[in-house]
């Protein structure tokens, strides 16, 4: 059975979207530290990477390392949101969904450090 919110198509669609889109982004800022610090942080890397001398390929892997963890904080920040709705009891599962989303974010962290240090002590 699909969502009773589904339905609306065409530029409707992409209206709504956007919608829920700057929704999400700003109750992520508001609720969420670890978003807070990852955006910080992408509002210094990211003009850095501007500036740096370096090819374009670079500049754009710079800056797609650093979009990358804000978008699997986001997705970590959902999966934990969903558990914590499901249930506030402890429970090995949800220990493991929270558990792996914290790992997808150090993951994104680890890979984006290692892209910065790869392109700028070449």
């Amino acid at each position: 059975m699909e969502s009773p919110f589904k339905g609306k198509t065409g530029l409707r669609r992409l209206i709504n979207a956007f919608g829920y889109s700057m929704n999400g982004l700003a109750t992520a800022f508001r609720v969420e530290d670890a978003f807070r610090q990852e955006v910080l942080l992408a509002a210094v890397l990211i003009p850095l990477a501007l500036w740096f001398d370096v090819s374009g390929i670079e500049r754009a892997m710079l800056i797609a390392s650093v979009m990358f963890v804000l978008v699997v904080e986001l997705l970590n920040s959902a999966v934990e949101a969903t558990v914590d709705r499901v249930s506030l009891d402890s429970h090995s599962l949800a220990k493991r969904a929270k558990d792996i989303g914290s790992a997808a974010v150090f993951v994104a962290l680890v890979n984006a450090a290692a892209i910065w240090a790869l392109v700028l002590l070449r």
